[in-house]
């Protein structure tokens, strides 16, 4: 299923922004990939995942959806999911993880 953007889905969205060194971002992106292909989409409620690398090189955004927060939980829990958690903690200089609802979409079509 692909990620869906639109106020009111009955989804938890997942956006943890890492920051990373110029060097590592691509061990990163390649890293959260991994994870996300072997190990995320099997796990109950996972819906989607999008890896976003910046044109700096500095940041990597995970944003990743799943069926509600409990899926999610689940997921920090799970001990298959914890070593890839582990690995991109380590990976990245800092991560900032959070659930987020979606407020608003905006599009050239509303205009």
């Amino acid at each position: 299923m692909p990620s869906t953007i639109e106020q009111n889905a009955p989804l938890a969205t997942l956006i943890n922004v890492f920051t990373v060194r110029p060097e590592r971002q691509r061990e990163l992106v390649d890293l959260l990939n991994r994870a996300t292909e072997e190990v995320m989409i099997t796990l109950p409620g996972f819906v989607s995942a999008n890896i976003h690398a910046s044109t700096d090189g500095t940041k990597v955004v995970n944003y990743a959806q799943w069926s509600d927060a409990d899926a999610f939980q689940a997921m920090l829990a799970n001990p298959v999911a914890q070593p890839h958690m582990s690995a991109a903690a380590e990976v990245a200089k800092s991560y900032e993880p959070h659930l987020y609802a979606v407020d608003a979409v905006h599009s050239v079509d509303d205009i």
